[in-house]
């Protein structure tokens, strides 16, 4: 019985020491766990990444029918056209009013009495650049509720840029800033 009592001994030792020793699988795991952990927190650097530059701010100004002329899209541009004296930055939809596009012929231009008219012929445009503004006159009520819908959509969908006047009221706005 000595030798029965001795083995059991022996084998109680042998459990003990084996469960107590650091190189067990579920240890191994952890400490890699651990090791990770620590390795990315410290490693990762104190700089925050550059905030990407959006484009340039726009800025409102007042625009004739001449200095709205050089906004057509042509180059890669900027696109504008004038809706009932309100210039809008039309560049998002360079597909249809930039060069090419169907709407290719308002841009750098007022676009109101075509757009009214639903009409992309030429002589919807305002031949003189240095004369006054078209007034509309001669449109009725069923073209003008157009331009209101298609003055709305631009708002809804574009940023105003500026503000379209004649040639004959810039210079007046400017001698009056000039006199103060």
């Amino acid at each position: 019985m000595d030798y029965v009592g001795h083995r059991v001994v022996q084998e109680a030792a042998k459990e003990t020491t084996s469960a107590t020793t650091l190189f067990v699988p579920i240890n191994f795991v952890l400490l890699s766990v651990l090791a990770y952990t620590v390795y990315s927190t410290f490693s990762r650097s104190n700089t925050t990444a550059p905030v990407p530059r959006g484009p340039p701010p726009k800025v409102f100004r007042t625009y004739t029918p001449r200095t709205l002329l050089p906004f057509n899209g042509e180059d890669g541009g900027p696109i504008f056209f004038a809706v009932r004296g309100r210039v809008f930055d039309v560049s998002n939809g360079r597909g249809f009013y930039g060069p090419g596009g169907p709407y290719a012929n308002f841009a750098g231009r007022d676009a109101s009495r075509g757009l009214s008219c639903h009409s992309f012929d030429t002589d919807m445009l305002t031949e003189d650049l240095d004369g006054p503004l078209d007034t509309l006159e001669g449109l009725g009520p069923s073209e003008m509720e157009a331009l209101q819908g298609w003055e709305e959509t631009f708002m809804g969908k574009y940023d105003i840029v500026g503000k379209l006047v004649s040639v004959a009221d810039d210079n007046a706005l400017r001698v009056a800033e000039a006199a103060q």
